[in-house]
């Protein structure tokens, strides 16, 4: 299996982990939205920093909505998922800072 990049294809930080990742997929998670399985896989996998809580989405979202368990949250709204999520092979790594970077051999 190859390295899939999990965002949108406008985020300027998936288009950058694309570009570094020679040969790497993107999965447009607006297009193609996560799969209940995905996203349990996911959220065990990260928690709730899963969830992007600086997106103009999530700021939009009432106390109400926010308190929402976060599968119901990425299932209704995809872009409120932190980008991007990187599946290279086993490994999952959410972002494209510094560190994932350097475990993807990047940096």
């Amino acid at each position: 299996m190859g390295t899939v990049v999990y965002g949108i294809k406008s985020c300027d930080t998936c288009r950058k982990a694309l570009k570094a990742l020679d040969g790497a997929d993107l999965r447009d998670v607006r297009a193609e939205p996560l799969s209940n399985a995905e996203r349990a896989e996911f959220i065990e996998a990260f928690g709730d920093a899963i969830l992007n809580r600086a997106s103009t989405t999530w700021r939009g979202l009432d106390e109400a909505e926010r308190a929402r368990p976060v599968a119901e949250l990425l299932a209704e709204h995809p872009t409120l998922m932190k980008r991007p999520v990187i599946r290279a092979g086993d490994a999952l790594y959410l972002g494209w800072k510094a560190d994932v970077q350097r475990a993807l051999g990047v940096a």
